[in-house]
């Protein structure tokens, strides 16, 4: 029995050295299946990101000015409008009858007009005919043929017709300020009777729409919301320790997140002055030069600010780099098997990397299929 327990043992310690014995080997000899990357000259494009939103450089609420009830909208959510098209009208009913009520009254002013006009000239008359009279009387009572009595009733006479001529021109000048009131007042509805239509102030593309026919209006009330597509852009986030290296005019790229995989060209046109004291980011406008079929302001997107751009480079996908004791490399390709290789490395992008020293042209650089796979010195690949 003693035996036959030494013979499991040993049995067990076989099978046991057998397996370590096993694994060894698979890990050692074995090929381990491995993607290879050429080492290769190419441009590489050193990028600052920031984050936004699709923004219109002009946008217009358009409201009304005067209080009212809407009749008609004209212009719809997603309609594209010229400068002065009517987009909408208010009832213009009661201002209707105001505006001929003003207009009455204005034409009662211009005749009351004329009428006092008519009476000063008659006014004048008497006037001249007084004082004529007057000088008769006087050149009388030089030659003693008048009494003094005819002399003061001729003086009195002169008095009463000019203190008639002089009426008659206040009468007037009151008039003529009665007639500027009634015209100012004219105008005053005839302007109010003009804001019951509202048009374009600039051509450009109705966003949203807030009211239906029907609604009462006050004056800064949202009826429609316009901008103009003239210019568009991205109000992009972007992390202050970055400013230094942003300036106008850079080119950029824009992903928008409905189409994550297609990259739209743009230019940087403005750089926020003013940092978010929180977030320590400032904004950095990224006009868009080509926009998606599809497209709404104020949905997100990603602004790419290209910042170096370094032609005829060596360069590698980031993702191979391993670093070993704070050192950078890659695994390459020697006669079958995996060789650590150190580098010296240059800028890098956000998918790929410079490399200044280590490679050349042409090498072979391993990545493991799986990544639960780990490559070591003299492991046998199979690519």
């Amino acid at each position: 029995m003693k035996n036959i327990r030494k013979l499991r043992l040993v049995l067990k310690l076989i099978l046991v050295i057998g397996g370590i014995g096993g694994v060894i080997y698979f890990i050692k000899y074995s090929s381990l299946p491995v993607t290879a990357h050429t080492v290769r000259r190419d441009t590489i494009v050193i990028e600052v990101m920031g984050t936004g939103t699709l923004e219109a450089r002009v946008e217009m609420t358009i409201s009304p000015k005067i209080s009212g009830r809407l009749v008609e909208i004209i212009a719809d959510q997603g309609s594209r409008v010229t400068s002065g098209e009517l987009l909408v009208k208010l009832d213009d009913e009661e201002l209707q009858q105001q505006v001929a009520i003003a207009q009455a009254n204005v034409d009662a002013a211009s005749a009351a007009i004329v009428r006092l006009k008519t009476d000063k000239g008659r006014s004048q008359a008497v006037y001249e005919q007084a004082r004529k009279s007057h000088d008769r009387t006087l050149r009388l009572s030089e030659q003693n043929a008048t009494s003094r009595d005819d002399v003061d009733k001729s003086i009195e006479a002169l008095a009463v017709a000019e203190a008639g001529v002089s009426r008659a021109e206040a009468e007037i000048a009151e008039g003529q300020k009665g007639l500027v009131s009634a015209e100012k007042t004219l105008e005053y509805h005839r302007a109010r009777l003009h804001d019951t239509k509202i048009s374009a102030p600039f051509d450009g593309l109705v966003v949203k729409r807030n009211r239906e026919p029907g609604d009462v209006v006050v004056p800064g009330s949202s009826i429609l919301t316009l901008i103009s597509t003239d210019q568009l852009w991205i109000n992009a986030w972007v992390d202050e320790t970055e400013m230094a290296k942003i300036t106008p005019d850079q080119s950029a790229r824009v992903i928008f997140r409905s189409e994550p995989d297609k990259a739209y060209p743009g230019k940087v046109v403005r750089l926020g002055r003013e940092a978010d004291r929180e977030t320590r980011e400032f904004i950095v406008d990224v006009s868009v030069l080509e926009l998606p079929a599809n497209w709404a302001i104020g949905q997100r997107a990603e602004a790419y600010i290209e910042i170096i751009q370094k032609k005829d480079v060596r360069v590698l996908p980031a993702g191979l780099i391993v670093n070993r004791d704070d050192i950078s490399g890659v695994f390459i390709h020697m006669n079958g098997v995996a060789e650590w290789r150190p580098l010296k490395l240059g800028v890098r992008s956000h998918n790929e990397v410079e490399v200044l020293e280590g490679l050349a042209i042409g090498d072979v650089v391993l990545d493991p299929e799986s990544s639960r796979q780990v490559l070591t010195d003299g492991r046998k690949v199979s690519i």
